[in-house]
């Protein structure tokens, strides 16, 4: 039975999915529970992409010491530097480089042809080989690539040393028969193939990221990557937990295994959902809530007579709870640590402490305490840490054909700090005296993010009936680095503010430039109108709208999706 390496790339393309960001403290913890459930190798981050990056997966490098950590790096010196920088203190360092081959990426991305894309691959792995024996490489796009161009690439990267070659379905856009039918082919053109790891990274766009994987191994590949609970770019990635419990539940049909500690899964996905606020859908294979749940009275009477008549895996195998242990206000630390311990939580006597008197202020308050609750006390254990800065208090006052107002009053130290506002945006001069020091400074971006300074533009003497604000992020996506333009709009007519406070006339030539820009890729969601009383004026705001959507349309017929 041939045994399957499973990459976990919850880390790095699992947080690249909107919502499911993570702190640094938060990351090492996932991490250690990466190598608690027996992940083969973890990819940490991709250290080139900020110095937070760099910085978690270094950490996370230090913080493990059974799995191989990884650093994503692209086909360039200063990516493999960092990613060498970031993982050269991990027991088992690897470094993962990537260039796309797909014929449309080399055009319109990267602008380079197959014999520069070649030349690339060959000096870049050779690169990352001179400082780490373990190199995998990324075709990027493989699935849209040129089949035979592709084996040629990866004949290229087996000669400059790589170890691990990566097959991803980038897109999500290949079916399970043509992934077994490109895995097969490599295998059997790729020079050097019997000396190294064929990986495969399948997005789920289409719904078979799963399906495409374990087709995959099927037809030869020796690692999977993926995610716990299927997070990741998009629609997600291959969910780690499905393709673990399929090739256990069906090892007569796949004749593979993995190293998984299958009793870690539950933990694992719970514990991500803690961290991320994303819950899991209650239908999710393996570990929603009704996956080993039956409502309908012949599933139960077939359950009651013996489990395997509707129940292919038991919920142990997961490390669902089962334990019928009753815990209440009376229960003492050993119960409860019995009971942490049945769940798979193992915690020193401080954590014990501190999740004991939390326990014991919510049995006085609740008469059931379940597992979930007691979970929840131990997934949160952390979340009690206080910062230097605190939210006093946050008032808003909205309604119809009224300012808008919001109070917010923040505590710094021994200085308290407060601020009515009346607009989405902070002027210079408002700014000025709100933030007079460093830590005010500090105290507003630690609860607001990093903010924008605008100068106060020359305004017409007249009163604006709408606003509209569109923010661009710049092409890294960098919170703290915007072009902003103003658009405001008149009873009479129709005037914008450009960014740097000049008035323009012509609407269309601001919206063609860099707000309709804007428009078009994140409306509805980042632009805010804001109408109470000049109701007249509802057409102009629609016309804009329209103009924008159209404007979308075109931009999709020019490039695609």
């Amino acid at each position: 039975m041939k045994r399957i390496k499973i990459f976990d790339t919850t880390l790095r393309d699992g947080e690249q999915s909107p919502g499911c960001s993570m702190n640094l403290t938060e990351k090492i913890e996932m991490a250690r529970q990466l190598e608690k459930l027996g992940v083969d190798v973890i990819e940490a981050g991709f250290a080139i992409a900020s110095p937070m990056d760099h910085k978690s997966v270094q950490a996370i490098a230090a913080a493990v010491t059974n799995c191989t950590v990884a650093s994503l790096a692209r086909c360039a010196k200063g990516d493999i530097d960092a990613a060498w920088d970031a993982v050269k203190e991990a027991n088992h360092p690897r470094i993962h480089v990537f260039l796309a081959t797909s014929d449309i990426h080399m055009e319109y991305k990267l602008k380079m042809t197959r014999e520069q894309v070649i030349d690339r691959i060959r000096e870049m792995v050779a690169y990352a080989k001179s400082y780490c024996d373990d190199i995998e490489f990324s075709a990027e796009d493989a699935s849209r690539s040129d089949w035979a161009f592709l084996a040629h690439c990866y004949s290229t990267a087996v000669a400059a040393g790589a170890t691990t070659l990566n097959v991803p379905d980038t897109v999500g856009y290949s079916t399970p028969q043509e992934m077994y039918d490109l895995i097969t082919y490599l295998r059997e053109n790729i020079e050097g193939v019997e000396h190294v790891d064929i990986s495969v990274h399948c997005h789920n766009d289409l719904g078979m990221a799963v399906a495409n994987s374990l087709e995959c191994v099927r037809a030869g590949a020796t690692q999977v990557e993926c995610t716990v609970n299927g997070i990741g770019e998009r629609a997600g990635n291959a969910s780690l937990e499905e393709i673990v419990m399929a090739l256990r539940t069906r090892k007569d049909f796949y004749d593979a295994e993995t190293g998984v500690n299958t009793k870690q899964i539950y933990r694992s996905s719970k514990l991500l959902s803690n961290i991320t606020g994303v819950p899991i859908p209650p239908s999710k294979a393996i570990v929603g809530a009704n996956a080993f749940a039956h409502e309908s009275g012949i599933h139960q009477h077939g359950v009651i007579a013996n489990a395997r008549t509707y129940e292919i895996m038991n919920s142990t195998d997961v490390g669902i709870p089962q334990n019928t242990m009753v815990l209440g206000k009376h229960s003492g630390k050993h119960a409860l640590r019995e009971k942490l311990e049945s769940m798979g939580y193992e915690l020193s006597d401080e954590e014990l402490e501190s999740v004991f008197t939390r326990f014991k202020d919510l049995a006085d308050k609740k008469k059931n305490i379940t597992s979930s609750d007691i979970e929840a006390l131990v997934l949160h254990r952390q979340a009690a840490v206080q910062g230097s800065c605190q939210l006093v208090s946050h008032v808003v006052n909205t309604g119809h054909g009224v300012p808008n107002i919001s109070c917010i009053k923040l505590q710094c130290g021994d200085e308290q700090i407060e601020d009515v506002r009346k607009h989405f945006e902070v002027s210079k001069k408002n700014l000025d005296k709100l933030v007079e020091t460093e830590a005010q400074k500090k105290a507003v971006e630690l609860i607001s993010g990093p903010y924008r300074q605008v100068e106060d533009p020359e305004k017409p003497d007249k009163e604006p009936l709408e606003a509209i604000e569109i923010i661009e992020p710049d092409e890294f996506g960098c919170d703290d680095d915007y072009e902003t333009s103003f658009l405001t709009l008149y009873a009479d007519d129709v005037l914008a503010y450009d960014s740097d406070g000049s008035v323009v006339d012509d609407i269309e030539s601001v919206v063609g430039q860099k707000a309709l820009d804007a428009m078009g890729k994140f409306m509805p969601d980042t632009i805010h109108v804001r109408n109470h009383t000049y109701h007249k004026d509802y057409e102009v705001v629609k016309a804009l709208q329209n103009y924008a959507e159209v404007y979308r349309e075109r931009e999709e017929e020019d490039y695609g999706d």
